[in-house]
């Protein structure tokens, strides 16, 4: 077997682990669902008003908040990545995989794109959620660029939080992870357009890269999808995803040492 056909073969066992574990505990999905559905009728209820205000670049505040879940749905389910990688190292299953004769990216990539398989479920549920409550519909176009750019924004999730539990190697570290990725979504346009936030708020959102990353999943539900509003997301995920993926990378050759 060549050494490609060897790195395919154990990203390919890696992700079909994953998709085992959805397809035996599907109840283990339902906080991942629950807690971004949670989110967006909370803050509906609170904030749908807000698109009175002169400004607001939509009239239904569902549409406005649905992207933000969806990426909350995404940014959880990388988290639980990290989680589980913990939970292996625990019961020693992450040990036999230093043992395995592939390159150490190619375990990495077969444990990160395997939040993609964790995010398509509470997304799809968020989504049906958002859209029987009086979404707009972003159209096809607009729903590709959403899911490729929440599934991106997963395996930024799930690159983070490996690095986490390679350093800590402890569950205690699990709240570390879950809070890091919501803060990352919470500090962004989430409530409102960046022109409406005021203070801090505002400076922090204008700042985080995570909010090109909202913004570009946002825009076929509140105004249309546009190249101008898509390449902003594109490179910073590609760009989060790099530096995630090397300190998460780093982080399995220490700890393999």
């Amino acid at each position: 077997m060549s050494a490609l056909a060897l790195e395919l073969s154990t990203i390919g066992v890696l992700m079909r682990r994953a998709l085992n574990e959805i397809l035996r505990v599907p109840g283990a999905a339902i906080p991942g669902i629950l807690a971004p559905s949670l989110f967006m009728l909370g803050l509906t209820g609170a904030f749908g008003a807000l698109t009175e205000l002169t400004g607001f670049s939509t009239e239904s505040y569902i549409s406005f908040i649905l992207p933000v879940s969806l990426m909350q749905a995404a940014g959880f389910a990388g988290a639980a990545t990290g989680v589980n990688t913990v939970r292996d190292i625990e019961l020693g299953w992450f040990d036999r995989l230093y043992l395995a004769p592939t390159p150490r990216p190619a375990l990495l990539a077969g444990i990160v794109l395997s939040a993609g398989f964790r995010a398509l479920l509470p997304m799809t549920a968020v989504l049906a959620i958002g859209l029987l409550l009086g979404a707009h519909w972003p159209g096809v176009p607009g729903l590709l660029i959403a899911i490729l750019l929440a599934l991106t924004f997963s395996a930024v999730s799930a690159s983070w939080t490996v690095g986490l539990a390679l350093r800590f190697r402890t569950q205690a570290a699990a709240p570390l992870m879950q809070a890091s990725m919501f803060i990352a979504v919470l500090f962004t346009t989430s409530y409102a357009p960046l022109e409406l936030l005021t203070g801090w708020l505002q400076t922090v959102a204008s700042i985080n890269p995570v909010t090109q990353v909202v913004e570009g999943v946002r825009q076929g539900f509140v105004e249309g999808v546009s190249f101008a509003g898509t390449w902003p997301a594109l490179v910073v995920l590609a760009v989060l995803l790099g530096l995630t993926f090397a300190f998460a990378l780093r982080g399995l050759a220490t700890t393999g040492r």
